[in-house]
């Protein structure tokens, strides 16, 4: 087997001489090329090439961005050339998708895992998402978010660029100084679907491909908990934003129950085709943690088993 191995250099958690002992135990298995990323989208890039290459597998090494960027590389393999399976280790402070997929959270056991699955041939394919609106046209592994959460992905990202580590304590002290500032108190969402009322002034909107929608170190965070690779896109927005409800529903997300489908304060609607939410004024809006700008309206549509997985 050929097998390209995308590795991002600025993954939070990996560092040269862990990804050289990667490196030593895939080379072993396969034939393998490695090749770093050195900007933003560079991963899509090389996984879209990957296909013309003769590569049959794209391995990623990296947290929830690269693997976005490798997965929208892959969903636009030329047409009449077979798409690479694709394998992901984790290298990023969440690793969301890798973990949801019930895979091992360290990149060593995630490698091992991997090389047993490539030498068994097992396989298996799950759904994703899909971003339309005027300026993107993009995939997503587990979620896209539209105000709040948004904000503060945004915000973290201007800190790293300042130089600041990303990690968990950092989100959630943002999210919770912008709730204290009322900076994301703003009803201006509303969300459709087919066969449902639209629902107007929201605050905030989650929409999910699988659950959970992150972690708070090693616990899951879960509003939509009935969410899965294999069926549609659930959704969860807040109808109320004051401070004794929103902590009532975090202290929910964070149970291993999770939200339940109905009760005060939210709306949530589980295994859809299709979601459309709009707002009043240009809010920021996120796909699998990277901001991509703020966006008046998002159509974000299920594509099922889109993606081969190994392991």
């Amino acid at each position: 087997m050929r097998a390209l191995f995308i590795v991002n250099p600025q993954a939070t958690t990996t560092t040269p001489r862990s990804r050289d002992v990667l490196v030593g135990a895939i080379a072993r298995e396969m034939e393998l090329d490695v090749a770093q990323t050195e900007y933003r989208d560079h991963a899509r890039e090389l996984a879209q090439q990957a296909a013309g290459e003769g590569y049959e597998l794209v391995i990623s090494l990296g947290g929830d961005g690269t693997v976005n960027e490798v997965v929208n590389g892959l969903l636009t393999t030329p047409e009449g050339l077979p798409r690479p399976s694709f394998a992901a280790l984790p290298g990023g402070s969440a690793n969301v998708f890798i973990r949801a997929l019930g895979l091992p959270a360290d990149p060593i056991e995630a490698t091992g895992a991997m090389l047993e699955a490539v030498r068994s041939g097992e396989r298996r394919t799950v759904g994703l998402g899909r971003v339309l609106t005027d300026q993107d046209d993009r995939y997503f592994t587990f979620c896209a978010g539209f105000g709040w959460d948004a904000d503060v992905v945004h915000e973290v990202e201007r800190q790293r660029h300042r130089g600041r580590r990303a990690s968990p304590g950092l989100y959630i002290a943002l999210a919770l100084k912008m709730f204290l500032r009322g900076e994301v108190a703003v009803r201006s969402l509303r969300i459709e679907a087919p066969g449902r009322d639209p629902v107007r002034d929201l605050y905030f909107a989650l929409v999910t491909n699988t659950t959970p929608w992150t972690y708070a170190g090693a616990v899951p965070v879960q509003p939509t908990p009935r969410s899965r690779f294999e069926l549609g896109l659930d959704l969860f927005a807040l109808t109320q934003m004051n401070t004794a409800r929103t902590a009532q529903l975090l202290r929910q997300m964070l149970s291993h129950k999770g939200v339940p489908p109905y009760g005060p304060g939210f709306v949530t609607w589980h295994d859809q085709s299709e979601v459309t939410i709009t707002s009043r004024s240009p809010r920021a809006f996120q796909i699998d943690g990277e901001y991509l700008g703020h966006r008046r309206r998002v159509n974000l549509q299920s594509v099922p088993k889109a993606l081969r997985i190994v392991g």
